[in-house]
This record gives C-alpha cells, structure tokens and sequence, in this order.
C-alpha cells in the first residue's frame, strides 16, 4: 500500500509545471519590497499634498501616530484574539462539515444527485443575508459571528473538495483494487484522499480569505465588546479615521499571515511530493 501511495504521488509530480525555481528568486522579494514602498510614498504624497484633509484619506504619518496610540491602550491584543475565536469557530465548523459533504458528493453519484440542488441553491446566497437568521438562531453571541463566517468559509471547502475527488483518475482506484484495497474507506483514505489534496488545499486556503473578510461583517451586529470589525466600525463613528485605517491594514497583515502560514504548514507536511522535496 505504501508503494502504491508513493506512485501515485510521484506520477502526479511528473505531471506539474517546474516553477519552483522561479519563486524561490531573491530578487522577487526586492520587487515586493519596492512596490511596498512606492505605494506607501504615493500614499503619503496624495494624502498630504493632494486630499490635504486626514478625515478624507490620512497619511501614513497619521496611521502610525493611532497605531502606537492603540498600543498603548492596550486594546489590539483583545481585539485580536476576539477576532481569532469568532474566526475559529467559523473556519473549524466550515472544516467539520465541508470536507466530508465534499467527499461524499465526490466520490458517490447518489450522494451528488441527491446533496447537489441543496448545495447549488444556498451557495449563491451571500453571507451577510445570513445575518438576521444569525441573530434569532444564536443570539448576540460569539456564535453569530462564526456563523456568518461558517457561511463564508464553507462553500470553497465543499466545492474544492468535491472536484478534488471527482478529479481523481481512475486508473489509481483500479490500481489500488488491484493491490487488495478493495474497501471504499481504503479507497478515499490511500488513494482518492492524497490526489485530491491539493484541490482540497487550494478550497480551504479560499475559504480561509473568504472568512477572513466575512469578519468585519460577523462583528458588526455587535457580538462582543471588542473585536477588529467591531471597533473599525466604533471608530468611523467617532470618525477617527486614522483608527480605522489601523485596523484595516491589521485586517490586511494578520490575513496575509494566515495565508502565508498555512502555505507554508501544507507545503511542508503534505505536499512536499510535489515539489520533490520527499525526504
């Protein structure tokens, strides 16, 4: 069996575009680096010299004054880690229900034809008009908030799952039946869930931005007395707008640490076969 699950991972390998190299090119990241700082002098530029109103649109200058302001206060920790719980709760009941209904409408037609029209006539409906029912189900609670966020998060992981699975050549489900795993639980467990982990990788690194943007939504209806959606919104009422562009690009950077981490977490420990990192 381990043979066969090495096989099929060395196949699929041989079968991606080499553009490992590329990425790992040092002079990329001073790319990075110069459009960062191009794009914070344009910034400053308009801000100061064009808008010259920081209600309309503060400067970087004006950004960091609020940021260390904040931070003396003490209250970005708890607005932090407020936001990770809501988060949490979203993204981790998206995992616990999208992932199997993916799989099952993957690999069995009766499942798909039976779960598909439910499936294809909630997904369009946007998150925020779950907000209402959000409120009456679960109260002003850290609930409501997961649950816009559950929302959000739940339709990549499902969708990706599911064309993860049905991507799956069968000529690995036969070579595995050959071998003796003749089981469907063997089945999705050596054969079908290791193809389609990259796809269904790619579903939760979506569903993470989804819900990650879904946030400042979930906390505006007032769950808690903190948060990072919350108090973006707290502040434009004091229409302090350096705040609030504060928590927006905290928003931006702790997304983006997200993202960046759980790369680097999949690439590492599951999908180091596909670059040929296999030891």
């Amino acid at each position: 069996m381990e043979a066969l699950i090495v096989s099929v991972r060395a196949a699929e390998w041989r079968a991606q575009p080499y553009m490992n190299q590329s990425r790992k090119d040092p002079r990329n990241r001073w790319l990075g680096a110069l459009a960062l700082i191009l794009a914070l002098i344009l910034w400053y530029w308009y801000a100061v010299f064009i808008v010259q109103n920081s209600f309309l649109l503060p400067s970087p200058y004006d950004v960091l004054l609020a940021f260390i302001s904040l931070v003396k206060k003490g209250i970005l920790l708890t607005d932090i880690t407020t936001s990770f719980v809501h988060f949490g709760i979203g993204l981790g009941m998206a995992l616990l229900i999208g992932i199997p209904i993916g799989i099952a409408m993957g690999w069995s037609r009766k499942f798909d034809a039976f779960l598909d029209p439910v499936v294809e006539l909630l997904r369009p409906i946007p998150p925020l008009a779950w907000i209402p029912f959000a409120i009456i189900w679960f109260g002003f609670t850290s609930l409501s908030a997961g649950f816009v966020i559950f929302i959000g998060a739940v339709f990549p992981i499902l969708i990706n799952t599911y064309s993860g699975f049905r991507s799956v050549p069968r000529i690995y489900v036969e070579a595995g039946k050959m071998l003796g795993c003749t089981r469907s639980a063997d089945l999705i467990r050596f054969i079908a869930f290791p193809s389609a982990l990259p796809s269904v990788a790619a579903g939760i690194r979506i569903a993470t931005g989804v819900g990650w943007m879904c946030l400042v939504a979930a906390e505006l209806f007032g769950v808690s007395n903190s948060g990072l959606g919350m108090n973006l919104w707290h502040y434009y009422d004091l229409h302090q707008m350096d705040v609030v562009v504060v928590y927006m690009i905290l928003l931006g950077l702790i997304g983006l640490a997200i993202d960046m981490i759980f790369r680097y977490w999949i690439d590492r420990h599951f999908l180091k076969w596909r670059t040929g990192e296999v030891a």
